[in-house]
């Protein structure tokens, strides 16, 4: 037998957020994964270590969670305007497919870091001193979102103050801002933030039965349902959700409804194959609670409650897209993520999750009769976990 040797590939493994992915530079992958298909797919699979189906992710980078099994390729911009192109692929665990159907809003943190570092930003825009803003092309979904990035000494800050619920420590704070973030919709009115025309539609669900829901594509195309439908409080933790089968496979009838209500599959069996979109998620008043961490989250902290599912599986905060459909949703009055936060019309909202509380704001207008967002607003923040290369089988691609 021939002994080939591994292939090693420049990486740098980055936190963004409440989520961890591996960063590679588009010139440093090889070439056959340089452009989409299936050697990509392949290289990233074997760079996280799915399919498996233990399901431990042992054999690779990920971290068996569906906010660790990520990676992200980014390269110069390719649009007037933006300093990268950063795409994201969302890794399943255990089944053989790489999810390029929409964003990860946590690792978009990290992207608008890691084009500082890598050297993507024409050192005329870099400040010696101060906040350098980041103009990103989200290939996935082709939009706009600007990074506010602190830098000292022209080098990323990455030690701060800045606390996030679901992340241990403190680190810098990197404002996000997400343009016009709302995708044209293919379902039955084609509006632009909600895909049917209407703030709040009827599904039927099989073995579920008729839900009440809001569906909306600011983003990330989310399914927005009422926690007391679902015989929830929307204070539940990961392991009330994620230990029980039957309500996991109830959760994901209820997503595979709304997709076909969105016009994002054509058929159930479509459904298996785009696991990253659309995200389900129920919603219900501010209700107390204690946080994964025991945190005490009480009535007064927050304007609603919210869980969101993740490739499956209950997320331990909240994605950064979905929080940009909720923070869309809660300003427009008459939706059900709007109603639980009380009504009315607001700009910003604080939503409790499994880890603690989140604000986010959204703008929003309605011209002729449709409802459109043109930016929203959250804070994360982002550091370097690893540096230097990964390495598969040559057999790999």
């Amino acid at each position: 037998m021939t002994a080939l040797p591994q292939l090693r590939i420049p990486a740098t493994y980055m936190r963004g957020g409440t989520s961890k992915g591996v960063f590679f530079r588009l010139e440093d992958l090889p070439p056959a994964a340089q452009v989409p298909g299936p050697a990509r797919d392949r290289l990233l699979q074997r760079v996280i270590g799915s399919p498996d189906p233990y399901g431990k992710q042992t054999d690779g980078m990920g971290g068996a969670t569906s906010s660790t099994s990520k990676c992200v390729i980014v390269s110069p911009g390719s649009r007037p305007g933006h300093d990268i192109d950063y795409l994201y692929g969302q890794v399943s665990i255990d089944a053989d497919f790489v999810d390029w159907s929409g964003n990860c809003g946590n690792l978009s943190t990290a992207a608008g870091a890691f084009a500082i570092h890598a050297g993507y930003v024409d050192p005329s825009r870099l400040p010696a001193d101060g906040v350098c803003t980041v103009r990103i092309w989200q290939a996935n979904i082709g939009k706009t979102i600007l990074a506010h990035v602190p830098v000292a000494g022209g080098q990323v800050v990455e030690d701060g103050d800045f606390e996030l619920d679901g992340v241990t420590f403190p680190a810098a704070e990197i404002v996000l801002e997400f343009l016009d973030p709302a995708d044209e919709g293919e379902g039955e009115g084609g509006g632009a933030m909600f895909p049917t025309g209407r703030l709040v539609d009827t599904l039927e669900v099989p073995g579920v039965g008729t839900l009440q829901a809001t569906l909306i594509t600011a983003g990330i195309p989310s399914v927005f349902v009422r926690a007391e439908d679902l015989g929830y409080d929307g204070t539940e933790l990961q392991p009330a959700v994620n230990g029980d089968a039957a309500a996991l496979a109830r959760l994901e009838a209820v997503r595979v409804a709304g997709a076909l209500k969105m016009g994002l599959i054509r058929s159930p069996e479509e459904a298996a194959t785009r696991q990253h979109t659309p995200k389900v998620a129920w919603v219900a008043p501010p209700r107390a609670y204690a946080a994964s961490s025991g945190k005490a989250i009480g009535v007064g902290d927050i304007d609603l409650n919210v869980r969101a599912m993740s490739m499956g599986k209950l997320h331990h905060a909240m994605m950064g897209t979905a929080s940009v459909a909720i923070a869309a949703a809660a300003a427009v009055p008459g939706t059900l993520v709007n109603l639980a936060a009380g009504g009315g019309q607001r700009d910003v909202v604080r939503f409790g999750h499994p880890s603690g509380t989140l604000r986010v704001g959204a703008s929003v207008s309605q011209v002729d009769g449709q409802w459109t967002i043109t930016r929203a607003v959250m804070s994360r923040s982002a550091r370097i976990l690893m540096e230097g290369a990964v390495r598969v089988p040559a057999s790999t691609i």
